[in-house]
């Protein structure tokens, strides 16, 4: 998979510019993504030696990027519903996390919400550089959310997508961050928070409303339909 290889490649050139005293490992982990892009899971205990290890040893950095990069690619895709800029931001996004490796401190939520805290970062740059319309980014943000993969929070016989994905381009961002890192990064509401930056109340009542917010925005399409 070509941007496999090309985020690959960006990274090895950044690890070296970042520490040049040390041997660069030399890790097919990278290319043992797959062209699928499959989901790749480890027992907690291992992520957290291989994050211990990834700030000196480049191979567990990039068995870190092999497990993390099919989620980030696909929130990012979610969000943006563009694979070019999906696949630049999440070279942005491993090459921000590889830079400052050094400052990750391991929590509960384990490496996911540190690494989702950076794309979801990487996405607001992106969206404050291109400066779209909300309307815009919010209908090419929910452009491959299936079915089955509309928030629970938004299924009390509101489960038809294309209804969800018109209502949640009328939301500010802040929501449409905290329903997409809940929802669309698979990530529980402590990792979430941890993801997004606040603490664990102050992001259940940012989801408590983004989700009340949603219910209306369905309510008023049904409404003025």
């Amino acid at each position: 998979m070509n941007h496999v290889i090309a985020i690959a490649s960006t990274l090895r050139v950044a690890w070296s510019s970042a520490h040049a005293e040390r041997p660069l490992l030399e890790s097919t982990a990278f290319l043992s993504v797959g062209a699928n892009l499959d989901r790749v899971s480890i027992p907690h205990s291992d992520e957290k030696a291989l994050a211990a290890r990834a700030a000196t040893d480049f191979d567990a950095f990039a068995q870190l990027y092999r497990i993390y990069l099919p989620r980030i690619h696909a929130f990012v895709l979610r969000r943006t519903g563009d694979v070019d800029t999906t696949e630049d931001i999440c070279s942005a996004t491993f090459e921000s996390a590889l830079r400052s490796i050094d400052s990750f401190r391991w929590r509960s939520g384990g490496f996911g919400p540190w690494i989702f805290r950076i794309a979801n970062r990487q996405l607001i740059t992106h969206y404050r550089r291109t400066a779209r319309p909300r309307s815009e980014r919010g209908q090419r943000a929910m452009g491959l959310m299936s079915d089955a993969e509309v928030p629970a929070v938004s299924l009390d016989g509101l489960s038809e997508a294309e209804r969800v994905r018109a209502a949640m381009s009328r939301l500010n961002s802040r929501y449409q961050q905290a329903l997409s890192l809940r929802y669309f990064a698979d990530l529980d509401t402590s990792q979430a928070a941890q993801a997004m930056g606040v603490p664990k109340a102050t992001f259940s009542v940012v989801l408590n409303r983004a989700s009340n917010a949603l219910r209306k925005e369905l309510e008023r399409g049904d409404r003025d339909g």
